[in-house]
């Protein structure tokens, strides 16, 4: 089956009065139709730039896209002109932003941001496009739609304007939506409301969802494969339960260690990640994980290890298409799986 969406070796920098920042150093990752992947990592390691560039919004300048391919639908998203890609975005790809509160206009109807939508990429005249906005807002659990197209985004509750980002999202009946954080600033029990209602709808609807998280409790429940993002690159890619439950990188076995888990004693201690993530400005030729990693040996001071197949042995039961980026995975594939 040939992907939905295929990114191969996509190279984003940002060039500032510090130096180049490589944001996205070299990333290729797919996504099969109907699919959920997760981008998992700390601030700053890329991952929500990824998806930016995915859509060709990175600000430029200071940034560009200076390699690689996009490959949806047949096309190189990369060779698109600026028109063509207006059509993609909303139209074939929909995205849900970061921050409703930013993304959403304040001065525009909720109504008029989503019929805006519709009439843009389906030619819709303003009526029909405003009886499809009420279907949407009933479509992502919005009761009294009628009312609430009238409001504006400081009407609402950061849970409801997440679903109308939701519905923008939705509203053209895309092939693949890109969720970066889409849980971000809301309360646990509305976190777990929205990420049920996406992952609902894109089962209902068989769209492709690829959600953009630190959270590694939305990886466990949500996805089917996972990337683990580092300083720009992937170091950590595979199946949801081979990332869970054997894990090949350091970086990936020292989040999941972080996270309080429920099996553990009450009195037991968190195993922080510890140190501070690198300066993309100033790495060296070595392993960008190296000053953080207990299981650094000298290669990895003169040497970036390159995304591999696991090697055999890294863990009982571990599955074809888990890669990472590491000298030592076998080692740290069996510690992972032992604890």
């Amino acid at each position: 089956m040939e992907p939905l969406l295929a990114i191969r070796d996509l190279h984003t920098e940002f060039h500032t009065g510090a130096g180049v920042v490589r944001a996205v150093d070299g990333v290729s990752w797919t996504v099969d139709p109907g699919e959920t992947v997760a981008i998992v990592g700390e601030s700053g390691s890329g991952k929500s730039v990824t998806a930016l560039s995915v859509l060709r919004l990175i600000p430029d300048p200071p940034g560009r896209i200076t390699a690689g391919q996009v490959w949806f639908g047949g096309r190189d998203l990369m060779l698109l002109s600026p028109e063509a890609m207006r059509e993609v975005r909303g139209g074939a790809i929909g995205m849900v932003f970061q921050e409703p509160m930013t993304s959403l206009n304040p001065v525009l109807t909720i109504g008029r941001q989503i019929t805006e939508t519709l009439e843009q990429h389906r030619g819709m005249d303003r009526p029909a496009a405003y009886q499809r906005a009420v279907e949407l807002l009933v479509l992502v659990g919005i009761a009294d739609g009628a009312r609430r197209l009238k409001q504006y985004p400081h009407q609402l509750s950061g849970g409801m304007r997440q679903r109308v980002m939701i519905a923008i999202a939705l509203a053209c009946e895309p092939k693949l939506i890109i969720a970066d954080e889409p849980t971000t600033a809301l309360d646990v029990t509305i976190q777990a409301q929205i990420l049920e209602l996406m992952k609902a709808l894109t089962r209902r609807l068989g769209v492709a969802l690829v959600i953009i998280t630190h959270n590694l409790g939305v990886v466990a429940r949500y996805a089917n494969r996972v990337n683990v993002m580092y300083a720009g690159r992937i170091v950590e890619s595979g199946a949801a339960a081979d990332i869970y439950h054997r894990p090949l990188h350091p970086y990936t076995m020292a989040l999941l260690r972080s996270v309080p888990r429920l099996d553990r004693p009450r009195q037991a201690r968190l195993d922080p990640v510890e140190g501070q993530p690198p300066d993309l400005t100033r790495l060296d030729a070595g392993c960008a994980f190296r000053p953080r990693c207990r299981f650094a040996v000298e290669i990895c001071a003169t040497a970036r290890p390159a995304l591999e197949a696991a090697t055999p042995g890294s863990g009982p039961g571990t599955t074809a298409g888990h890669l990472a980026a590491c000298f030592r995975s076998h080692e740290i594939g069996a510690a992972g799986a032992a604890a």
